[in-house]
């Protein structure tokens, strides 16, 4: 495992998932979203190249194995939400959604951890 590779493309999912969340939420946040969302889209191409290169050195750093870079890149995305969702809209984190917050979490785990 390649640790330096593993962290790079963690930091660009988590950079990707995060312009994500503002592109897709932003609307309901800010009322110029919702006016310009052409402008919006745009950053798509940007998002893009963020989780193309999340995938390729996560995968790289996995040993060129595809489904634990996927299982990273959805562990960090559902992470990401549920700060955004919960800091800018105020929507508490029931049961249900802890539950899923720590399979979540224990997805990354065990692809990062299990050897």
């Amino acid at each position: 495992m390649k640790y330096y590779d593993l962290l790079l493309g963690c930091l660009w999912f988590l950079f990707a998932h995060i312009l994500t969340f503002y592109q897709l939420n932003g609307q309901f946040i800010w009322k110029s979203f919702q006016k310009y969302e052409w402008a919006v889209a745009v950053f798509g191409v940007i998002i893009s190249f963020c989780y193309i290169w999340g995938t390729k050195h996560t995968v790289s750093g996995f040993g060129d194995l595809l489904w634990p870079a996927r299982f990273v890149g959805f562990g960090v995305g559902m992470i990401i939400y549920a700060i955004g969702v919960g800091y800018y809209f105020n929507e508490g984190i029931s049961m249900k959604t802890m539950v899923s917050l720590g399979l979540a979490l224990a997805l990354i785990c065990i692809q990062v951890l299990w050897k």
